[in-house]
C-alpha cells in the first residue's frame, strides 16, 4: 500500500479548504474564473432577475395596494319653473385607507418573498456549481483515461518493435511480432476512442462554462479522506442547504399571507374629499364621505384557504428536511467508500505494473513468453485506469462534500455578491 500511494504522492500537492473560509485547488479550476462562470451561467442570471423581482415586490407590498383616485363629475340641470339650464361640477379626491395591522403583514410577505428569493439565487449558484464540478471531473476521467492509452500504445509500440527485431535475427518466432503487432493496434485504437471521448467531454464542459479554459496538462491530487463526523457533516449540509432555506422562507411567507388573509376580513374603508359647484357656480359644495364595504363569504372562504396552506407549507418543508438529510448521509457515506475504493485500487495498480515489468525483464532474456507479457500488459493498463477513476471519484466526492457545506466556493447569495 505504500509504495502504491508513493506512486501518486509525486504529484502537485493540494490546498485543501478549511473550515472557515475557501482555498483554491490543484486540481480545480482557479477560484476567480469559476466565480466568473457561474455568474455568467443563464440559470444564475435568471435567478438574480428573480431576486430583483422580489425586490420590486417587497417594495409594492410596503407602498400597498390603494392608490389616491380622482373623480370628476359634470351634469347640466334644467329648472322648469324658471325655465333656465344650468351646469354643475364634482370634483374628489378618494383612497382607501390599510387598516392598522395590514401594513406589517404587507411587509412580512415581501421580506419572506425577497427570502426565498435569495435562497432561490443562492440554490441556482449551488446547483450550477455541482454542475461545474461534475463536468469538470467527467473531462479529467476521460482526459485521464485518454492519456493511459497513449501510455499503453507506446509501450506496446516498443514492445512491437524489439520483436521484429527479435524475429529479424531468428532469436524469436514470427508469431510473436504479429502478436505483438496486433496489441499495439488495439491499444492505438483505444487511445483514438479514448480521445474521442475526452474531445466529447471536453466540449460538453466548455459548452457549460466556455469561460473556463481546459488546462492541456490537468493536475491530479492525492484524495483525502474525509474528516469528522458523519452528524457534523450533517449539520454543515443542513445549515447550508439553499433548498430547505426556500421551503422554510416559503413557509414563513404562507403564514404571513393566511395572516393577512385574516385581516382581510375586515375590507379596507375609504375616505373622499369633494368639492362641487351647483346652479352655474351659485352654490358651493364642499365635503367627505366614507364607503365602508361589507365583509362577505368570499372573505371567510379566502381566510379559510390560506390557512390550509399553511399546512401544506409546513409538509412541504419537512420533506425536503427529510430528503436533505438523506442526500447528507448518502454523500458522506460516499465519499468514504471512494476513498477506501481508491486504497484498494492503487495497491492493485502497482502490483500489477510490477508484474507486467517483471515479466517484460524476462521477455527481453528470452526467458519468458510474449503472450504472458502482453497478458500482463493489458491487466496492467486496466488496473491503472481503474485506479486513476477511482482516485478522480475519491476527489470529486469529498470536493462534493466541501461544496455542500460551502467551503470550496462561495454559494449564498449575499456572500458570493460580495466575494464576487
Amino acid at each position: 500500500m505504500r509504495r502504491a500511494l508513493a506512486l501518486l504522492a509525486c504529484l502537485p500537492a493540494l490546498a485543501w479548504p478549511g473550515q472557515q473560509g475557501t482555498t483554491a485547488a490543484a486540481d480545480l479550476p482557479p477560484d476567480p474564473a469559476v466565480q466568473k462562470a457561474l455568474h455568467a451561467h443563464p440559470a444564475v442570471r435568471a435567478a438574480e432577475a428573480a431576486l430583483r423581482v422580489e425586490e420590486a415586490q417587497r417594495d409594492r407590498l410596503a407602498a400597498g395596494p390603494h392608490e389616491l383616485t380622482v373623480r370628476l363629475a359634470g351634469a347640466r340641470r334644467r329648472d322648469a319653473s324658471l325655465d333656465r339650464r344650468m351646469s354643475e361640477t364634482e370634483v374628489a379626491l378618494e383612497r382607501a385607507l390599510r387598516l392598522p395591522g395590514k401594513a406589517t403583514r404587507d411587509a412580512e410577505i415581501g421580506e419572506a418573498g425577497l427570502a426565498a428569493a435569495r435562497s432561490a439565487l443562492g440554490d441556482a449558484l449551488h446547483e450550477t456549481a455541482r454542475l461545474l464540478l461534475k463536468t469538470w471531473f467527467d473531462w479529467l476521467r476521460e482526459d485521464t483515461a485518454a492519456r493511459e492509452w497513449r501510455t499503453q500504445a507506446g509501450l506496446l509500440g516498443r514492445q512491437a518493435d524489439i520483436a521484429d527485431r527479435r524475429v529479424a535475427l531468428g532469436d524469436a518466432a514470427r508469431l510473436e511480432s504479429l502478436l505483438a503487432g496486433a496489441q499495439r493496434a488495439q491499444a492505438e485504437a483505444g487511445a483514438a476512442q479514448a480521445a474521442h471521448r475526452a474531445s466529447s467531454a471536453a466540449l460538453e464542459f466548455s459548452r457549460h462554462f466556455p469561460g473556463i479554459p481546459l488546462p492541456e496538462v490537468p493536475t491530479l491530487a492525492v484524495p483525502r479522506p474525509v474528516e469528522g463526523s458523519i452528524d457534523a457533516w450533517r449539520e454543515g449540509m443542513l445549515s447550508h442547504s439553499h433548498e430547505l432555506k426556500m421551503a422554510e422562507a416559503a413557509s414563513r411567507r404562507q403564514q404571513a399571507l393566511a395572516r393577512r388573509a385574516d385581516a382581510d376580513r375586515v375590507p379596507d374603508p375609504t375616505v373622499g374629499l369633494r368639492w362641487g359647484s351647483e346652479r352655474d357656480g351659485a352654490e358651493k359644495v364642499l365635503g367627505i364621505h366614507l364607503l365602508i364595504p361589507l365583509p362577505g363569504a368570499a372573505r371567510e372562504a379566502s381566510a379559510r384557504a390560506s390557512q390550509a396552506e399553511v399546512g401544506a407549507a409546513a409538509a412541504r418543508e419537512a420533506l425536503v428536511r427529510a430528503r436533505v438529510e438523506a442526500e447528507a448521509r448518502q454523500a458522506w457515506q460516499r465519499a468514504g467508500a471512494a476513498y477506501g475504493h481508491w486504497q484498494r485500487m492503487a495497491e492493485v495498480a502497482a502490483r500489477m505494473e510490477d508484474n507486467a515489468t517483471l515479466l517484460e525483464k524476462a521477455w527481453r532474456l528470452g526467458e519468458g513468453q510474449i503472450g504472458d507479457l502482453l497478458t500482463a500488459r493489458r491487466q496492467a493498463l486496466e488496473a491503472r485506469l481503474g485506479a486513476r477513476q477511482a482516485q478522480l471519484d475519491a476527489s470529486e466526492a469529498r470536493y462534493r462534500l466541501l461544496l455542500d457545506t460551502h467551503q470550496l466556493w462561495p454559494l449564498d447569495a449575499d456572500d458570493d455578491h460580495d466575494a464576487h
